[in-house]
């Protein structure tokens, strides 16, 4: 069986070590410590949210083309995704605690600022920086939400990833009601909650010392990095971002053409957003009892045949399959981050990097292509085609190898 191999690696540590333990690893999630590191999630996704919200007012200040208004998601995507890996060695070689709050303070003060920046090029720079301070956010927050899972990896992952999912949406919720009643100024006093978040998390920093397992013995080795393994979840991981950019940003577009308003495709693609949300704490769990690579490999099979469905149906069913596109591909972003760091578990922080950033990243530039597929043939024939990525996908998936026993981590020094 495709998880038979995971399940052996649970039993091997049924032997308890401690009230609340398994081989001195947490039976249940540290409960508190996720919620401040989901509440951190949720403040740094806030500002990366807050991006594409301020993108058509800075449109309209700075009469920008429609390329150099793209260009401000592009350098966002490539600070706050392609450097993550980088963020991921620090974290793993020096420790980094401080990644967690100085990323959140620089990816608020950084969106904040190029909201009220007098010139297109030094925005440019702001959502530079603001991307970067996303970037060293991840790793490190990842890597101790892992160590405050226990043994309940996909289902705490799921909890820290709901914080960000929220914070994405209510980026844009929040930030274009203020810009419109205070003009783009109104985008500084959005981020004054990240700001006061990033102080908040500071304070709690040493607390997290805590969370890291007790230094590896020889009688309970760490289990070897799988390379191998995490180049092909790296490639599912990019086939199906190129299906997922390609939605986020045809949807509305998609939806126009057939005579719905601007309006009904925003609301459309927020439906999708949110059924990912809710898909995030349906999956973790059932991931968890059922094995990460079989909830991995049915949700990433489900995305043709749902994109078809979408496209060609339409109306009730195509929304419904458009929201269940959501739940198989933002539901299963902590799957993917507890399987990569199962892959390293000797490097947590960059495997978080490499599955989070540079593997989304990439499926993201590599979706920008799409658009000119659509101008060169149409927009029906490039939805339909970006599902055809996730499907090659699927024997990525069949390929993938049992991951290591790895509730036994190996910690990184914790140095704020």
């Amino acid at each position: 069986m495709l998880d038979r191999a995971d399940g052996a690696a649970k039993r091997r540590l049924a032997t308890p070590h401690g009230a609340g333990s398994v081989n001195g690893v947490r039976s249940e999630i540290d409960r508190r410590a996720m919620a401040t590191l989901s509440s951190g999630h949720l403040f740094v996704d806030f500002a990366s949210g807050m991006i594409p919200a301020l993108i058509p007012f800075l449109t309209v200040r700075f009469d920008l083309s429609y390329a150099h208004a793209a260009l401000l998601m592009l350098c966002v995507t490539i600070s706050s995704s392609l450097v993550q890996p980088l963020f991921g060695l620090v974290s793993d070689r020096r420790g980094a605690l401080w990644l967690m709050p100085g990323g959140l303070a620089l990816a608020g003060a950084g969106v904040g600022l190029a909201a009220v920046a007098p010139a297109y090029p030094l925005v440019l720079v702001l959502v530079f920086l603001s991307g970067i301070g996303i970037a060293a956010f991840h790793p490190e927050g990842a890597k101790f939400a892992t160590y405050a899972s226990g043994l309940r990896r996909a289902s705490g992952m799921s909890y820290f990833n709901i914080g960000g999912n929220a914070g994405y949406a209510l980026g844009a919720i929040v930030t274009t009601p203020l810009v419109v009643r205070l003009g783009l100024s109104g985008g500084l006093v959005a981020v004054l909650p990240v700001l006061v978040a990033a102080l908040l998390l500071f304070r709690r920093l040493p607390s997290f010392r805590l969370l890291e397992p007790a230094p590896v013995t020889r009688a309970q080795p760490a289990a070897d990095d799988q390379w191998g393994a995490m180049a092909l979840l790296g490639l599912v991981i990019v086939l199906r971002s190129v299906a997922w950019f390609a939605l986020l940003t045809f949807v509305p577009l998609w939806l126009v053409s057939q005579g719905s308003s601007e309006a009904a495709g925003n609301h459309m693609l927020s439906l999708m957003l949110l059924a990912g949300a809710v898909g995030t704490l349906a999956l973790g769990p059932i991931a968890d009892r059922v094995g990460m690579r079989r909830t991995l490999l049915v949700t990433q099979a489900l995305l043709l045949p749902l994109t078809l469905v979408f496209v060609y149906v339409g109306g009730v069913a195509g929304a419904i399959s458009l929201m269940l596109i959501g739940v198989c591909v933002v539901g299963t972003f902590g799957v993917s981050m507890v399987l990569s760091q199962l892959y390293l578990p000797q490097r947590v922080g960059m495997a978080s990097g490499l599955a989070v950033g540079l593997a989304m990243g990439l499926g993201g530039v590599a979706a920008v292509g799409l658009g000119a597929v659509a101008d060169a043939i149409d927009l029906q024939t490039t939805l339909a085609l970006s599902a055809v990525a996730p499907a090659i996908g699927v024997i990525a998936c069949l390929l993938l190898p049992a991951s290591a026993a790895a509730p036994v981590l190996a910690p990184g020094p914790a140095t704020t």
